[in-house]
């Protein structure tokens, strides 16, 4: 169902990226258009045709023209970022433009009765994932990344981001937003917070 600006002045934007695993990019544009986004307001990133997937000519254009007020929309959380800290930092960016984010996949909207709710959860989750880079950076050496890398497959997340996760549940926050901040899936987050109770 298509939605209709948040005021006359303000602006519904879209943003497509492509990656191995995203659906191709003409059907993002046409998923943002049947949202009600103006197909001359969607930006673009098309990795896969040669864009640096460091850099994003795209979503610089879309924070050149964006104003306060207007709303983003995104077929899922992770089209704004190729890992859990870059989406932060993108969300990050767009809260301090006063420009609202809509993702779709998720059912997670900035404009809606828990946009703080998920604002918050964000804000947390950026606050822990500095605090465990600093912590990281000082208590591993080389040889201690190396060895790590023997002892099989990386889990899913981190000690802290398991507590963290934890206590946003407690809270009273949704599995399906705080799987989106964290970048994983709703079986992983399900399944994580399942063995940290039997661990208890």
């Amino acid at each position: 169902m298509a939605q209709p600006p948040p005021s006359a002045q303000h602006m519904l934007l879209g943003y497509a990226r492509t990656s191995a695993v995203a659906p191709a990019l003409d059907e993002q544009v046409d998923t943002l258009v049947s949202h009600g986004v103006a197909q001359r307001r969607i930006y673009t990133d098309d990795t896969l045709a040669g864009v640096v997937a460091a850099q994003r000519p795209g979503f610089d254009a879309l924070l050149d023209y964006a104003r306060p007020g207007d709303l983003l929309i995104v077929v899922s959380m992770d089209r704004l970022g190729r890992s859990a800290d870059e989406v932060l930092a993108t969300v990050r960016t767009l809260t301090e433009l006063d420009v609202g984010i809509q993702a779709l996949r998720e059912g997670l909207s900035t404009h809606d009765d828990g946009g703080s709710t998920l604002v918050g959860v964000l804000a947390s989750l950026a606050v822990a994932n500095d605090e465990m880079s600093a912590l990281g950076r000082r208590a591993r050496s080389p040889g201690d990344r190396h060895r790590a890398g023997h002892l099989g497959r990386p889990r899913a997340l981190t000690d802290e981001q398991v507590e963290l996760a934890r206590r946003l549940r407690e809270n009273g926050d949704s599995v399906p937003t705080i799987a989106a901040v964290l970048g994983v899936s709703r079986a992983t987050l399900y399944r994580t917070l399942a063995e940290k109770r039997a661990t208890r």
